[in-house]
């Protein structure tokens, strides 16, 4: 079996790939989308780190891979749905470079602190600038930890050592898993008013997409440091650079950019910024580590089919995936909508199949309605393997329930429910359509029926004329193409309709629809 390699790989992962007689390994770091597309013809494995981008366009022209691995954790460059509908393995290492990634923003944190670039390049040029160099402590500080996951922890656990106070954001993260984490759990309001020190290990997505802006900077302490070592984006680039002129950003250290190389780029010029060339994950021992662990996952995945750290395969036997596998779709589709849907931290998730049909699939049906759901705010992707495990380690409880009732006229169908602490939930559930694609048929106390697939707006209204031909018009003004659109009811005079649009919408068309007085709520939800 022949393995493409298109990035550089340490010589130990390549060593492992050579040890099996199986495999050609085609080593050729440095490829473009271009060259990738034509040399991935032939392939059965790709390996892969940030710098290729695997794209719809190289799946299309690949005849026979079976498997990307990406050796590390984020998959941005990975079009996962392109590979999804290809049959196409997507697998990485979420775990291999994450000590690496702490030490340095710890690193970042305290070259910060104490100006020690500055203070390099100001003493090799001769000058001793000791009062203009002046830093600060860090004990007893407030260090804001946002996304708490893998590496998240790890910077919290290390700023424990400098006697930081440690405070932290995560949407799926109980207060009590937290609180054993030594960390304290708020809101992100308070942590913006509260925060000495803000660094963000967070995915890159809808919802973390310039999380940091300017309305935020405005309300952050004067003087406050922050430190991007996740994912270029996640800081408006432009409004920390202002910040930082107008005093109200103390210092900033970026690892990550929008574009990479960021080239001239004016934030790098500003004396009070500390930054590194994506370095978050590049010492020897997190480079040969991930790389060794992905050369193993993509030769066991071609030998065998053994699954390791795969964010789109569930796990299922042959058996069950034709008659199981729509209905995964369906579940991991759910999961997606109510996270996007429900501003609500689980306490519970509980996923019911319903009818008779599904009672041996129930635990791939759960994995997967737990991985929708979980995706949509994780650093590290969740999969239909690591789901429950995510889950348990976030002090969510997952119930699975399979009752042989069916729901109305449908045969078969799955509910996913969830509850905070204060018993407050949200629920929805889903069938198969005559063509076995994914629908809605309730979201809480609304009935419907409405395709789960691509862009859709979601709109909560009152019951009254001209809601529709509102939307109408505000979606026909911004040049929204409406693929679909499905009405339904619930008591109280209120309305639901769900728009499945053919391209996204832009924040302003949201916001357009939000200030109708008859809109109670409306999201775009990507499914």
């Amino acid at each position: 079996m022949r393995i493409l390699i298109s990035d550089n790989l340490s010589n130990r992962g390549l060593d492992a790939l050579r040890a099996h007689t199986q495999v050609n390994v085609d080593y050729r770091p440095g490829l473009n989308e271009e060259q990738l597309a034509e040399a991935i013809k032939g392939a059965d494995g790709l390996i892969i780190r940030s710098g290729s981008q695997v794209t719809a366009r190289v799946f299309a022209a690949a005849d026979q891979l079976r498997v990307v691995g990406r050796a590390g954790i984020g998959v941005d460059n990975i079009d996962i749905n392109a590979a999804s509908k290809r049959g196409i393995a997507v697998m990485n290492t979420p775990t291999g470079n994450a000590v690496t990634t702490a030490e340095h923003t710890i690193g970042m944190m305290m070259s910060l602190a104490r100006w020690i670039p500055r203070a390099t390049m100001s003493l090799k040029a001769g000058k001793w600038e000791k009062k203009k160099l002046q830093g600060r402590e860090l004990a007893t500080k407030t260090l804001a930890v946002i996304g708490l996951g893998t590496i998240g922890r790890i910077v919290a656990d290390r700023a424990k050592g400098l006697h930081m106070r440690t405070i932290g954001f995560d949407p799926v993260l109980t207060a009590e898993r937290a609180a054993a984490l030594g960390v304290e759990l708020l809101p992100l309001e308070e942590i913006w008013q509260q925060a000495d020190v803000i660094t963000v290990h967070t995915p890159l997505n809808d919802k973390t997409r310039n999380l940091i802006n300017t309305e935020v900077i405005s309300k952050l302490k004067t003087g406050v440091l922050l430190i991007n070592c996740a994912r270029g984006g996640i800081y408006h680039e432009e409004a920390v650079l202002k910040g930082l002129e107008d005093g109200r950003i103390g210092g900033a250290a970026f690892d990550v950019f929008t574009t990479e190389p960021p080239g001239d780029m004016p934030l790098l010029q500003h004396e009070r910024v500390v930054c590194t060339p994506h370095l978050g994950a590049s010492t020897r021992e997190a480079q040969e580590r991930v790389a060794v662990e992905i050369a193993e996952q993509v030769v066991a995945y071609l030998s065998s089919g053994t699954v390791v750290n795969a964010l789109n395969v569930p796990s299922m036997s042959p058996e069950q995936v034709q008659q199981v596998g729509p209905y995964v779709t369906l579940a991991t589709c759910l999961g997606r909508f109510l996270a996007q849907a429900e501003k609500i931290v689980p306490k519970t998730i509980e996923i019911e199949c319903m009818g008779e049909a599904l009672a041996r699939g129930v635990d791939s049906i759960a994995s997967a309605a737990l991985a929708g759901f979980l995706a949509q705010f994780l650093e590290t992707p969740a999969n239909a393997i690591s789901a429950k495990h995510i889950a348990a380690d976030r002090g969510i409880t997952v119930r699975e329930l399979a009752s042989r009732s069916a729901h109305g006229p449908h045969n078969s169908a799955v509910a996913v429910r969830i509850s905070d602490a204060t018993g407050r939930t949200g629920v929805v559930i889903g069938v198969l359509g005559s063509d076995n694609s994914p629908r809605l048929v309730r979201w809480n106390d609304f009935d419907i029926e409405a395709r789960l697939e691509g862009t859709a707006l979601l709109v909560a209204s009152a019951d009254v004329p001209g809601v529709i031909g509102f939307m109408g018009t505000v979606l026909g003004a911004a040049g929204v193409n409406v693929a679909a659109v499905s009405l339904g009811k619930a008591a109280a005079g209120t309305a639901l309709s769900l728009w499945n649009l053919d391209h996204g919408l832009s924040a302003e068309t949201l916001a357009e629809v939000n200030a109708s007085e008859h809109v109670s709520q409306a999201a775009v939800i990507q499914l």
